[in-house]
């Protein structure tokens, strides 16, 4: 008897624990679309920030790009790409092309490449990256809120590394045309980093813990690794807050989740034990797991 008295008070208690978690990301969603209320009216970017030297020195995977000049992808991109599940003969449109890399792998696959991009200089770098490709490329400088397609075009299409440099009303604006361009069932796959209750919740205990260490991490939380982000990042999302995002441009079957780099450092067994739990188990991964993708399907007709 005492065995199952003991069991009940654990369902009870990991009951309790679930909609504990589940009201505090609500809680925190509702004070996240009121802090981002005030970008509503902000203008979009201009496309001279993004500079050849921001597409080859930080844009995530330059590295990668540089070295095989886009043969290879990097783990995140590589990992995005392959939710994708392109097919031969699929159309495919990566909205925010950047480098072009993406496209050369989509064609790889049998399948027809499109590539948009705001920047004139991604233009350039995507063009150049797709020239010697035996299928023909498409690549045209456009804004993502403005598709120049036809209702219906596309069986997938890849945004990547593209949402955070977007204002919400941007987000919102160009997922709807992107609902749009899409054919019945068409699938978009997003990634976007980093994950905004990392950067609010997350971060100031990792600074503090880090510095303890000697260890030198920006205020900012935008400016870590890549401080080029303090200028173009203007709204990160959350497992919460993106899936709202595709839910309001109209897409059904939508998946979030979350995923977090390779972690290769030498710690003791408290560090050790303390990544577990914080990387592992729920609630405390939604505030420490910094990438996040996600899925939408186009319903049919």
């Amino acid at each position: 008897m005492r065995r199952d008295g003991r069991c009940a008070a654990q369902s009870n208690y990991r009951t309790k624990f679930t909609a504990f978690s589940a009201c505090s990301a609500v809680n925190i969603s509702y004070l996240e679309i009121q802090s981002l209320s005030q970008d509503a009216n902000k203008p979009s970017l201009p496309s001279t920030l993004y500079t050849e030297e921001y597409f080859l020195n930080a844009c995530e995977g330059y590295e990668e790009f540089v070295e095989s000049q886009g043969e290879r992808l990097s783990r995140r991109l590589s990992e995005a790409f392959a939710y994708a599940e392109v097919k031969p003969r699929m159309k495919v449109l990566d909205v925010g092309c950047g480098r072009g890399e993406i496209l050369r792998h989509v064609t790889k696959l049998g399948a027809r490449a499109y590539g948009v991009d705001y920047a004139e200089v991604a233009v350039k770098l995507s063009r150049e990256a797709t020239k010697d490709e035996p299928t023909p490329i498409g690549v045209y400088r456009t804004d993502a809120k403005r598709l120049p397609y036809p209702a219906g075009t596309f069986d997938r299409i890849l945004m990547f590394d593209v949402v955070e440099h977007l204002f919400p009303w941007e987000l919102d604006t160009a997922l709807k045309d992107i609902q749009r361009v899409l054919k019945p069932q068409g699938m978009i796959v997003v990634h976007t980093a980093p994950n905004r209750w990392y950067d609010q919740y997350a971060y100031p205990i990792v600074r503090g813990v880090r510095r303890l260490q000697g260890k030198k991490y920006p205020a900012n939380p935008r400016a870590l690794n890549v401080e080029a982000n303090v200028e173009v990042h203007v709204n990160e999302q959350s497992i919460v807050s993106l899936g709202q995002y595709l839910k309001r441009a109209g897409f059904t079957q939508v998946k979030v989740w979350l995923n977090s780099p390779p972690q290769h450092r030498i710690e003791n067994i408290f560090f050790r034990g303390a990544r577990h739990i914080f990387f592992k188990w729920a609630p405390f991964r939604w505030f420490f797991e910094r990438e996040v993708f996600a899925v939408g399907v186009k319903p049919a007709r």
